[in-house]
């Protein structure tokens, strides 16, 4: 199981800022920037490159809670960015798909 499963399962702690039946949304603990909150699907989907065709619901709503926790945060006026890492070249850390919404910062393009 990995860090974002145990966080789900409540066995490690996180500051939590929204959770529904599809997915957790929580602050980085790391944050490269000054909102970067973390949003993960609570289906175990390993990376982008491993979704089917029956997730189609969950990535959508994914992006749909993205936007909503951005307008919360009050990243609408300045901007924020929302990425998805996949594979271990690209950046991605855990074996868990996983949504960076960030914001609260200027960013640059390309990004990397």
């Amino acid at each position: 199981m990995t860090i974002f499963g145990k966080i789900i399962d409540r066995e490690i702690p996180a500051d939590i800022v929204y959770e529904d039946d599809l997915c957790l949304a929580f602050r980085d603990i790391n944050p490269v920037a000054p909102t970067h909150i973390l949003i993960i699907p609570k289906k175990d989907i390993t990376a982008l490159a491993e979704v089917q065709g029956s997730d189609h619901t969950v990535l959508g709503h994914l992006m749909v809670k993205a936007s909503e926790i951005a307008r919360e945060e009050g990243l609408e006026d300045g901007g924020y960015r929302v990425v998805i890492n996949n594979g271990e070249g690209a950046g991605q850390t855990v074996s868990h798909l996983h949504l960076h919404l960030l914001g609260g910062r200027p960013f640059t393009w390309p990004p990397g």
